[in-house]
């Protein structure tokens, strides 16, 4: 009984009547100023966030971030010591008390897949409706309506050993999609597939979240496949909410150097302030080459200042003692190396500083080793932090 009860809790439906009808019938998740420590350490920081009815969220960060603590905390597994979680209008969670996680109306996939070795495809998914009681009839549409879903149909008398990693996901998929849950937390659920089929899935997962419209609560530590599934991400960093935004501009305008850093490939290059004049801003990169930038508020004329660009926003050219002397100057260095990568090619640069950089751009031909060049910031895709 004791296993029947976790297995249930970690599936997660609705439930007729009382409490679950409520929770059930709240638009929003609503994460209000929730904290969560362990003894002397903060897994979780003053976090609040907001998640619409039928958004995709993914919630990123390095290992330790908090990111699966809250998520925890979202289905109930845990309770927080400070703040709370609402759904809609109902309070889920606060210090003290919770709704139980089978009374939440949501559903949970495990990075391990958790199936039943024992019991068949079938049967991994009917299990949950049984102890919700379910009418079999019911039971059975829902069931072949579901496998329909995740492209599982004809494969219901099969044993998780028969199925292949990916099929394997999918069934843990569709267990917590057949009690019809109005919010589906996923942890982690791709990072045990190879990298071709950990993409294939990227693409059903979001085609799935739209065709179902269930909100989905999404953690991961890639980078590349929150942005590619999310309609929002948030990005932790130790324990606390650094950025909350739409993948572009939490890629292409960081917050601040974490974020900056844990959202793939950067440049940092020192600078200083030659002109503090907000989008008219100049600052002096690697010496005296002007750079036209963006400013934030709060930085004057003479402050030192870190310029975080892209990769794939620098752009090369050949050294030219004209451009180098005008008001605005481009950046002079040696090509170090050249990575063909298909696609694009990777430059690593040597500034004439001493810094280096990479760049990324489509596959061009004509750059090696050795050569000189100069090297142009896009002043649109550059972010500027206080060190």
């Amino acid at each position: 009984m004791e296993t029947r009860g976790r297995l249930d809790a970690h599936a997660t439906a609705s439930r007729p009547g009382g409490v679950d009808r409520a929770v059930s019938s709240g638009a929003d998740l609503r994460i209000d100023r929730v904290w969560k420590r362990y003894g002397a350490v903060t897994a979780v920081k003053d976090v609040s966030l907001e998640i619409s009815a039928g958004e995709f969220v993914a919630l990123v960060g390095p290992s330790g971030c908090g990111k699966t603590t809250l998520l925890r905390l979202l289905a109930g597994l845990l309770e927080p010591d400070a703040g709370r979680i609402l759904r809609g209008e109902t309070v889920l969670s606060s210090a003290g008390q919770a709704v139980p996680p089978d009374q939440r109306g949501m559903g949970m996939v495990f990075q391990s897949y958790a199936l039943w070795p024992h019991m068949t495809v079938y049967q991994n998914l009917a299990f949950g409706l049984e102890v919700r009681r379910v009418a079999r009839e019911e039971a059975r549409t829902r069931i072949a309506k579901v496998l329909e879903q995740v492209r599982l149909a004809g494969l219901e008398a099969r044993y998780p050993s028969e199925l292949s990693g990916g099929q394997q996901q999918r069934v843990a998929l569709a267990r917590s999609l057949v009690v019809e849950p109005g919010i589906m937390l996923l942890d982690e659920p791709l990072s045990n597939l190879d990298a071709r089929l950990r993409e294939e899935m990227r693409w059903e997962l979001k085609a799935l979240q739209r065709q179902t419209g269930i909100t989905f609560l999404y953690v991961t530590h890639d980078q590349a496949e929150a942005m590619a599934l999310a309609d929002r991400i948030a990005v932790l960093h130790r324990g606390e909410v650094m950025q909350y935004g739409s993948p572009r501009d939490v890629y292409c305008r960081p917050a601040n150097r974490a974020v900056a850093d844990f959202m793939g490939l950067i440049n940092i290059l020192p600078g200083q302030v030659l002109r503090a004049a907000g989008p008219d801003s100049l600052v002096a990169v690697a010496g005296e080459h002007r750079v036209p930038v963006t400013l934030p508020a709060g930085i004057a004329d003479g402050q030192a200042v870190q310029l975080a660009v892209r990769p794939e926003s620098l752009r090369l050219g050949p050294p030219s003692a004209e451009a180098s002397s005008g008001p605005v100057a481009p950046l002079l260095g040696t090509v170090a190396e050249v990575t063909f990568l298909g696609n694009l090619t990777d430059c690593q640069l040597v500034l004439d500083d001493g810094t280096r950089v990479r760049l990324q751009a489509g596959a061009t031909d004509g750059i090696a080793p050795g050569q000189r060049v100069s090297v142009w910031l896009d002043r649109g895709s550059t972010s500027v932090f206080a060190p």
